[in-house]
């Protein structure tokens, strides 16, 4: 098979290309649905358990936790012993996690399961971005990021229509059970298409002696720890929203079936702001429209703490809140992709999804003491959107970036595979 990270820039995509595109996209997905089943389920879970405020940051976070060890850790083994393979025992783990939380009787069972699943989800997504950008020509690379970063809404608005009925119950062991059964089916779909990258790994660790470590060194850390801070900074505030936006819609008098339906139609604007992404950093600046999209969330996350009397409202702020929130993903997950080296790619990604997704693993429990300390829900909302202006935009400075990777780019020249 053709579409394999070893390919030049250049190179004629074929369907062959597109079709480890679309799996990355669909592996995505699952990451878009896993995420999200907590907060699916975190009214039914809440009313079964009578959790506290508290407790439930805790429920909430688990999986993010996971996914910061589970980035860290494996990003380095997909630039070692490939992405397949790494894909592989990643969708294993979200399997298991997503089964093993349908069936957990007891909170302590329950918050194993989903630090299981999300180190999956946190070695995936390593490995999805670095493979989409190798199997992409630079023609066809910001369509095809795009693509990919498109998955995780779609996964959670296609997923939060499929379990309605699930929430509408109460049934919240079902949606786990369903996003376990979605992630087996990609297994042999997994197999079948997407190319054995070990060979071409092999050579290019061979070729430049890379080392996890390497992003560290001269030249290359200060891309890595601006990325990092870049990203944590504005997954905070995504998370923030996405955890809490069902169980603070119950609070409000709604159904958590109409909780449900509030966080399914985020994603309806995520997925907008991801196509409209891909748009306008085709004719400009990647760096400078992440930036502007960064300023563009932490407004919304004000607006949203605001309080709102009709669901009709809310609607309308977390469908602006979800195009601003993802269309900076997309341009951080494009600049991870670009800003690291082939060899490195995948380690440095999953380092900067590691600390960002670990570090977001607070705002949930954050937010979970502060309103039950009595804080109004528009102070801890200003409170969250503050750190994202302040470790987000700042980060993402065009002229900084490019100056502080002139240095590695040109001492890796010469050794760096063509």
């Amino acid at each position: 098979m053709s579409a394999t990270p070893a390919a030049p820039d250049q190179h004629n995509m074929t369907w062959r290309h597109w079709a480890v595109v679309v799996i990355c996209m669909l592996l995505n997905a699952l990451d878009g649905f896993d995420v999200l089943s907590i907060s699916y389920a975190a009214p039914a879970i809440s009313k079964d358990w009578l959790l506290a405020p508290s407790a439930l940051g805790w429920l909430l976070s688990m999986e993010l936790i996971g996914m910061g060890a589970g980035s860290v850790l494996l990003g380095g083994v997909a630039d070692k012993l490939g992405r397949k393979q790494t894909i592989l025992g990643c969708l294993l783990a979200m399997t298991a996690g997503m089964y093993g939380a349908s069936q957990a009787d007891n909170m302590q069972a329950l918050l194993t399961w989903r630090i299981v699943a999300g180190v999956g989800i946190g070695g995936m997504l390593a490995s999805i971005n670095a493979l989409t950008s190798e199997v992409a020509n630079n023609r066809w690379r910001s369509l095809s990021m795009a693509l990919m970063v498109l998955g995780y809404p779609l996964g959670g608005v296609v997923g939060g229509l499929a379990i309605s009925p699930f929430m509408a119950t109460g049934n919240w062991r079902a949606i786990f059970f369903y996003g376990a059964v979605a992630s087996a089916i990609l297994l042999p779909i997994v197999i079948a298409l997407v190319p054995d990258t070990r060979r071409a790994v092999a050579a290019q660790a061979a070729t430049s002696n890379a080392r996890v470590t390497d992003i560290f060194r001269k030249g290359l850390l200060g891309t890595t720890v601006i990325l990092a801070l870049a990203y944590v900074g504005h997954i905070t505030s995504f998370y923030f929203v996405l955890k809490w936006v069902p169980k603070l819609v119950v609070d409000m008098g709604f159904t958590p079936q109409a909780a449900g339906g509030v966080l399914t139609i985020t994603n309806v604007g995520a997925v907008i702001g991801c196509l409209a992404f891909g748009v306008v950093a085709a004719r400009s600046s990647v760096k400078t429209v992440t930036q502007l999209t960064m300023l563009g969330t932490a407004a919304m996350i004000i607006l949203f703490g605001q309080g709102h009397t009709t669901l009709g409202q809310l609607q309308m702020v977390v469908v602006a809140a979800g195009f601003f929130i993802n269309s900076a993903v997309t341009g951080m997950y494009t600049l991870f992709a670009t800003e690291f080296p082939p060899h490195l790619r995948a380690t440095g990604t999953g380092f900067c999804i590691g600390i960002g997704r670990g570090g977001a693993a607070l705002a949930p429990v954050l937010a979970g003491y502060l309103l039950q300390a009595g804080l109004a829900l528009s102070t801890v909302a200003v409170r969250l959107s503050a750190r994202h202006c302040c470790t987000g935009c700042r980060s993402v400075r065009p002229r900084r970036l490019r100056r502080r990777d002139r240095p590695f780019v040109s001492e890796r020249t010469p050794t760096q595979p063509a």
